[in-house]
């Protein structure tokens, strides 16, 4: 479906954004000792939404990868969501990783049938 693959390839590159800057932005750094985590999670972080970004990616041409990515961009905000919500951030904060979240339900949604 073309939205589905619109999707994907906004989410796509969007991750691989997000993940790239939890490894060169100063910004990055300075918020995660913010929310209280270590370097090492900032790090796990920008991998694995790398590597969200791809599998989502590839998950145009092969569909149960469509989910797969899916399902871990929406680990992902419901984590960062949490983390929002730990630190007793306003919901205009957090309105980034909602939107992210609704966007990974649907691809999710879309393709989740291809799992099985």
């Amino acid at each position: 479906m073309v939205f589905s693959i619109i999707l994907q390839i906004l989410l796509g590159i969007g991750f691989i954004m997000f993940g790239y800057q939890k490894f060169v932005s100063e910004d990055m750094k300075q918020g995660f000792k913010y929310f209280g985590y270590g370097d090492g999670f900032r790090l796990f972080t920008g991998f694995f939404e790398i590597l969200s970004a791809v599998i989502v990616i590839v998950g145009i041409w092969v569909k149960p990868f469509a989910a797969v990515g899916g399902i871990m961009i929406v680990v992902t905000m419901i984590g960062a969501i949490l983390t929002h919500i730990k630190m007793k951030d306003t919901v205009k904060n957090m309105m980034m990783p909602i939107i992210l979240l609704i966007l990974g339900v649907i691809v999710l949604i879309i393709n989740g049938s291809y799992l099985f």
